[in-house]
């Protein structure tokens, strides 16, 4: 299959800009988590353009509520799904080849545009990369997915298997109504691959645990002239942030996973994390306040699961109860909200991961890492409920989440032809 994978990459380098230019219009189709819909009418546009019937539909949750992968994503909770829909086209291969799904999300996270030095909606291109909000998480990828399929069909390339392009909301809020909604409407290929930008030649084969934890404690209002007359619920709750941070200290020095230092040097010591990410408490500075929450992000990689990590959070909060009397007389209430994800480790030996190996190091000229397990995937969905192997193939990208969000142009192309050659080494090419 070298002289089909030969022409499809070539395919790719030549009609290179056509590729950056598919990027930039979705990077000017604004897509925050939550408001999908208009650059999900681009992408069906592309879809149709090759010659694809794409499935468009708006998830259901009560059809999947009771899936052990599910919880309510803040997007949901505030908007909910209508007008926000999934799109799944399959390319039908030609024999009897396994199938490969090359899924990608269309949602990105807000902008603060006075952090910017580029306008975030507009793609700007400068020095080799693109910049704008979703360049590289992940509207480079999720071009570089249906460009794949592109240059098949423009290069005469037909697959034996078939080609899942997926293109999904709701990812930055936990995945849920997107990438579980399509594999529960059925969309399960025998291997996939993400381009999330984890920086090819690298190979992503791991994602964190993610859960959102909410501590509250109550206290006794009085003036604070008479405050002995009353408790302080924000002196409570600040000895229960401290035990949590002691955990988290203690965490850090225990839990340790090479694929997460792989992936970022700087993360040697701290693979996983317990942050305090909000803290609130009384309404009146001349009154003792009477109630007090933290709410916190849980990371952590492959090796422990959500009750464990959950068990030693809530003990670490009752071990504080245990030393005062009040907290004893008047529990904090624990509450586990949102984000509930399980982390994933995929099979380093499956065969779409080799593949996907072997390609990188040909076309980047150096061989990768395996990498992953600092951040919450759509991969996890594949790996962990399903038994689809899924690594993550993608660019090399910069600021992520952040201003002056970018990705490296060379890097876009490198992997659509990794993705390609994948593809067609994975789904075979058709008799002829």
């Amino acid at each position: 299959m070298a002289g089909a994978t030969a022409t499809v990459q070539g395919y790719i380098e030549e009609h290179r800009e056509d590729l950056f230019a598919l990027v930039a219009r979705l990077v000017e189709t604004p897509s925050v988590s939550g408001e999908e819909g208009p650059a999900q009418e681009l992408v069906v546009e592309e879809l149709e353009s090759l010659g694809l019937e794409p499935d468009v539909w708006e998830p259901n949750v009560e059809r999947f509520r009771d899936h052990p992968g599910y919880f309510d994503t803040k997007t949901y909770d505030d908007v909910g799904y209508e007008g926000r829909p999934n799109v799944v086209a399959r390319a039908e291969g030609a024999g009897d080849g396994p199938s490969l799904g090359l899924p990608g999300h269309i949602d990105v996270v807000p902008v603060d545009a006075d952090g910017w030095s580029y306008d975030p909606w507009a793609a700007t291109r400068e020095d080799g990369r693109l910049y704008g909000r979703g360049t590289c998480d992940m509207k480079g990828g999720l071009a570089a997915n249906l460009f794949v399929y592109r240059a098949l069909r423009e290069s005469g390339v037909e697959l034996s298997g078939d080609l899942l392009l997926q293109s999904t909301i709701d990812e930055e809020a936990g995945g849920t109504g997107g990438v579980l909604a399509a594999l529960e409407r059925g969309y399960q290929p025998d291997a996939a691959a993400i381009p999330e930008p984890f920086g090819l030649p690298d190979v992503g084969i791991a994602s964190s645990g993610v859960m959102y934890v909410r501590v509250t404690v109550e206290g006794e209002a009085a003036h604070a002239a008479y405050g002995y007359e009353g408790e302080n619920a924000v002196d409570r709750l600040a000895r229960v942030v401290t035990a949590l941070e002691e955990l988290d200290r203690e965490r850090k020095a225990r839990v340790d996973y090479q694929p997460a230092v792989n992936q970022d040097p700087a993360a040697e010591g701290a693979v996983t994390n317990l942050n305090a990410g909000i803290v609130a408490g009384g309404d009146w500075p001349s009154t003792v306040p009477a109630e007090a929450t933290v709410e916190c992000r849980v990371g952590w990689p492959p090796g422990e699961t959500r009750a464990e990590v959950r068990g030693q959070v809530e003990a670490a909060v009752e071990r504080v109860v245990a030393e005062d009397d009040w907290l004893a007389a008047n529990p904090p209430e624990v509450e586990w909200f949102g984000w509930n994800a399980e982390p994933h480790e995929c099979d380093r030996d499956a065969g779409v991961v080799t593949l996907a190996r072997e390609h990188a190091t040909t076309v980047c000229g150096a061989e990768g890492q395996f990498v992953g397990g600092l951040a919450g995937l759509d991969e996890r969905f594949y790996v962990n409920y399903y038994d689809i192997p899924c690594p993550t193939v993608g660019p090399v990208g910069h600021n992520l989440h952040g201003a002056d969000e970018s990705v490296e142009l060379d890097s876009l192309v490198d992997t659509a032809k990794v993705l390609a050659a994948t593809a067609i080494d994975f789904c075979g090419v058709a008799d002829g």
